[in-house]
């Protein structure tokens, strides 16, 4: 049930592991980890156009959910909106509902649900529900405005990490659809997880800017929505079905994503080898590109590639990574340009990925310095196999570590040797046993937070002048052993309906 904590799927992960984040969110909500046992229902009613496609999306939800472990009942009876009742659904699937479907206690029912942490899941025209609901229009993200033909289109994944959306490659995703036009676009207050090519097919209006599947955290608990699953055939396709299971798993908190909106972000690895044209190897080993899929994975070690573009000041960066197993890397911050690795170790910090470590060398550690939250971090860690997204954010001397869009550490700087007020940031090839994947490296710049003080320290500011001093490498740590359609179909309605340590330790 939605209204008990449970942390069983939380401990088996940790048993595992040990065995072997735009701006600061506006809030910053307990990340939900869930058994297996998860229960979803599934509402569609209509009260205007009717899709032919709810059995079969019916149908399909409740086939998930018996090959993924979690339960599905189905319903079109309002009635099913009272605390009660909701209280034991993990997340309420609106499978293309249309109209005014709920009354006024219904309605609070439902958002006395949302508020105490459960979910919303919404497919197509769920966008076309409840317009005078202003809670609903909230949670869903957008209301439908318009739509043309049923044709095929390009979309472009944006968020490769969230769970609807890691399965999908670098490329356009093609498929035929319904594709909706929305009243206003969702990015301002939702992460957008992927965008409709508006050039790809005739009847967009969106101006080149149109999201098609978003997720956010809304008033306490968890919203997800994809404008796909017009068509019966939709429910047919691997890919989509993929797509509305991440969604669900993320909904009910079976996997973690940050969800948290993102704007302004410029990729500096994007998947491609172009992209890699301002980075360098230092140290052994490298990481090996794979275009196919857009990520860099580590191979041998002890070594990093470091992005010595430019020096960096006030930022936030984010970064995409998955473990296979018990692997380690990590991502430096705050290092001045060498060619040697070790420099990051002794005049920056890194932020760990490995979780078999001590607290202050675990996952979300700043390594050999502060520990992470570590609650905060098992609920928030998805488990090996699985992609989790960091922000390190880095203004002045503090830095801050999300996970998933939880805040797990927040450290402050002390030590002028290492300040960072000026560096490069670099990710970790560890050595040959590890296996560590990282895409969709991207950089935003802060207000800067005063000029660059640190002593001694050589490299360039953030306009590019030189400046002198010597590197500092004074200790090397210890290796872990033995981890080797036309504007005029464009359709306005429905066409039926209107503790700190030292830090000379090499980086785990």
């Amino acid at each position: 049930m939605r209204s008990s904590v449970r942390l069983a799927t939380a401990t088996a992960a940790a048993a595992l592991l040990i065995g072997c984040v735009s701006g600061p969110a506006a809030s910053e909500p307990e990340p939900s980890k869930k058994a297996a046992g998860e229960k979803v229902l599934v509402f569609s009613k209509t009260a205007g156009f009717r899709h032919d496609s709810i059995p079969t999306g019916v149908a399909t939800v409740k086939e998930l959910g018996a090959a993924n472990g979690f339960a599905v009942d189905a319903t079109e009876d309002a009635g099913a909106f009272t605390a009660a009742n909701l209280a034991q659904y993990d997340a309420v699937v609106w499978l293309s509902t249309t109209g005014d479907v709920l009354n006024a206690a219904q309605q609070t029912a439902f958002e006395q649900y949302i508020r105490g942490g459960g979910a919303y899941v919404g497919v197509h025209a769920a966008a076309d529900t409840e317009y005078d609901w202003p809670f609903y229009g909230g949670l869903a993200g957008a209301y439908f405005q318009s739509h043309p033909a049923i044709q095929p289109a390009k979309v472009h994944v944006e968020d490769h990490a969230h769970p609807a959306t890691a399965h999908l490659g670098t490329g356009s995703w093609d498929r035929t659809d319904e594709w909706y036009n929305y009243r206003v676009n969702p990015r301002d207050r939702a992460r957008v997880l992927a965008t409709l090519d508006e050039s790809s097919y005739m009847g967009g209006t969106m101006s080149g800017d149109h999201p098609i599947a978003w997720c956010q955290n809304y008033e306490g608990g968890r919203s997800f929505y994809t404008g796909g699953g017009h068509t019966k055939e939709s429910y047919a396709e691997p890919a989509f079905r993929q797509h509305l299971l991440g969604g669900i798993r993320w909904a009910v908190g079976a996997a973690q994503a940050d969800c948290r909106p993102e704007k302004g972000y410029t990729p500096i690895f994007d998947g491609t080898a172009s992209s890699l044209q301002g980075w360098k190897q230092a140290g052994p080993g490298s990481l090996q590109l794979n275009e196919g899929d857009g990520t860099l994975k580590t191979v041998g070690g002890m070594g990093m590639l470091w992005y010595d573009r430019r020096e960096l000041g006030s930022y936030s960066l984010k970064l995409d990574w998955r473990m296979r197993g018990d692997d380690n890397s990590g991502i430096f911050v705050g290092f001045p340009p060498s060619d040697d690795p070790w420099s990051a170790v002794n005049n920056g910090y890194e932020i760990q990925i490995d979780a078999t470590d001590v607290p202050e060398k675990t996952t979300g550690s700043v390594y050999g310095f502060r520990s992470a939250d570590l609650k905060k971090r098992d609920q928030a860690l998805n488990p090996p196999g699985q992609w989790n997204t960091y922000e390190i954010r880095v203004e002045g001397e503090r830095l801050r570590v999300y996970l998933n869009g939880v805040k797990v550490n927040d450290f402050t700087n002390t030590d002028p040797a290492r300040s960072l007020r000026q560096g490069h940031i670099g990710i970790q090839n560890h050595g040959d046993a590890d296996e560590v994947t990282f895409r969709n490296i991207r950089l935003k710049d802060l207000p800067a937070k005063g000029r660059p003080t640190r002593p001694g320290r050589p490299g360039k500011d953030q306009a590019g002048t030189a400046h002198s001093g010597q590197d500092g490498l004074d200790g090397l740590g210890k290796v872990r052993p033995g981890k080797a359609v036309p504007m005029s179909d464009v359709t306005a309605h429905h066409s039926d309906s209107p503790a700190p340590t030292t830090g000379s330790g090499a980086g785990r």
